[in-house]
């Protein structure tokens, strides 16, 4: 049966997914808080916060879903010659509150964010339990593109992605595929397919079948310095 539920005291748990309403898609429950445990337990259900900041706190499990399988994620040709010629450099965790900042940030004919300065402190405190990561576009010093996301076992859940400078946070995707495929990871979630996301190569599939991909991913091992703060080289054939 779906309905929405209310998480009206501290220990109340998430409902099953699949109790999410169609309409609007997925939106399973509300209330709650941004503790960084009530995160983790949204993200390993398949579950996560959407909001804006004048409205209660949104907890959404959406069908269909959309994923990347890693070894799908498309760079076109003419994506690969252009970062080929640029002199950027890329990192993994060196400027997590940044690139948070960077996603915040209004985007051309959007009046505001969801990213509230309650979100961006409820996701850095999971970054600094090892949770939330980063990856990093930089021109110099100049931070001109990147992503983040929280990492499940071998399931990376991306949340947004940002750019200062052309084709910057494509960059920031390919320098993430190369790194996830490193370290062992298996899937991305995501979570709403939109036309940016199926340019570079996203499926939509049913809840049922992400939360399977989900459960089967979630507790599985990769490797032990993968979150590390690095620079890294994208290897572009």
């Amino acid at each position: 049966m779906k309905s929405l539920s209310f998480l009206d005291h501290p220990l109340a748990a998430f409902p099953p997914p699949d109790q999410a309403l169609t309409e609007p898609n997925g939106l399973l429950a509300v209330g709650g808080d941004l503790r960084p445990e009530r995160l983790l337990s949204a993200y390993y259900n398949g579950i996560f916060p959407w909001f804006n900041s004048d409205d209660p706190i949104l907890w959404w499990s959406p069908d269909p879903r959309a994923i990347f399988l890693p070894k799908q994620i498309k760079i076109s040709s003419s994506l690969r010659k252009y970062l080929k010629k640029q002199p950027w450099r890329y990192t993994v965790n060196h400027a997590f509150s940044d690139v948070m900042a960077g996603c915040a940030l209004p985007r051309q004919k959007q009046a505001g964010t969801w990213i509230s300065q309650d979100i961006q402190t409820a996701y850095q405190k999971l970054h600094q339990q090892g949770y939330a990561h980063s990856v990093e576009v930089w021109h110099g010093k100049q931070l001109i593109g990147g992503l983040y996301g929280i990492a499940l076992g071998q399931v990376f859940c991306g949340e947004s992605m940002f750019h200062r400078h052309t084709n910057a946070s494509k960059a920031a995707m390919a320098v993430l595929q190369q790194h996830l495929l490193t370290m062992g990871f298996a899937l991305i979630d995501a979570q709403v397919m939109n036309p940016h996301h199926e340019s570079l190569g996203a499926q939509a599939i049913k809840r049922t079948d992400f939360l399977q991909l989900l459960h089967l991913y979630r507790d599985q091992d990769v490797q032990a310095n993968a979150w590390l703060p690095s620079e890294v080289s994208l290897e572009l054939p």
